[in-house]
């Protein structure tokens, strides 16, 4: 059973806890928000001190997650959403987009281990009956099915997003496990969205070095994780789903809405994002979105 308390994603959550810095408000600090702590802050300019646009890197997450959302809602017509290690509510809640452009009501569950996420998700969701913020620990596919399945379907086709916590999570916590027993589990026809910071390896020298610096930043700052996986190790994440065009990409490659305004920053380059679908019924065509 899950529980105020749930284990933690990667690290024990936070909470109130004032005196550590906890991974959903240090996200919430980038994105502008304001429930977060000078603990917090502090974590995060010493992640902007090598990554300067860290942020910007964190608002293409979020943008990324809205087209995903959009996409499914509008092209693929589904119905009903699972965000999980949702964090704290921000700018652009997926809620809204889904509902906004679905084509009936649109079920969206929100999940997260830190009680305090699971608090100030309720009260903004208070009034909306067809979402929910429910405590859990993502990485208990059962248990946080079951207790999802209280307000989704799930006999029917349901997108799990995975937006930027995949890598909180250590190589103990099998992450491709985590999201494997989730694919088991779903019905044909579900979505998976994974986006996840990338080391894009030796190869690319100045990005590699980055990327490890990075890392190292994410892990040794007092959150606790942030690991950054090559692509082959990301891509494996999704196991038997089929990859929908155009793929593992860098966020703003994939099924960007214009084009880009200004060059990337290089830690705008260490992240991607993708979209699996579990086979097995008829096949919805996916259509670009709409300029």
């Amino acid at each position: 059973m899950m529980t105020e308390t749930a284990v933690s994603i990667g690290v024990r959550p936070v909470g109130v806890d004032t005196r550590r810095p906890s991974v959903p408000r240090v996200y919430d600090h980038s994105l502008g928000g304001k429930d977060n702590y000078e603990v917090d802050r502090r974590a995060f300019e010493q992640i902007r001190r090598i990554a300067p646009r860290q942020g910007d890197v964190h608002l293409m997450n979020r943008r990324w997650l809205a087209r995903a959302v959009r996409l499914l809602a509008e092209s693929a017509g589904i119905g009903q959403f699972l965000d999980l290690g949702a964090g704290m509510p921000t700018r652009d809640p997926l809620h809204i987009v889904a509902q906004e452009c679905g084509r009936r009501a649109v079920k969206v569950v929100y999940v997260d281990n830190d009680p305090l996420c699971v608090a100030h998700g309720r009260v903004m969701l208070e009034r909306n009956e067809h979402t929910r913020y429910l405590p859990g620990d993502l990485i208990d596919a059962q248990a946080t099915l079951d207790r999802a399945g209280r307000y989704l379907d799930t006999r029917q086709p349901i997108a799990v997003l995975f937006g930027a916590v995949l890598h909180h999570l250590d190589e103990n916590d099998d992450p491709g496990g985590v999201v494997s027993r989730y694919v088991d589990l779903l019905p044909a026809g579900s979505y998976v969205a994974i986006t996840h910071y990338c080391d894009p390896g030796p190869a690319h020298p100045e990005l590699h070095d980055l990327a490890r610096r990075l890392q190292c930043a994410h892990v040794e700052t007092g959150l606790g994780s942030g690991w950054y996986r090559n692509p082959d190790q990301i891509r494996t994440l999704f196991g038997s789903l089929d990859l929908v065009e155009p793929g593992l990409t860098p966020l703003d490659e994939w099924w960007p809405q214009g084009p880009s305004t200004r060059a990337k920053a290089p830690e705008e380059q260490l992240i991607v994002g993708g979209l699996g679908r579990k086979p097995g019924r008829g096949l919805v065509e996916i259509l670009p979105l709409r300029r």
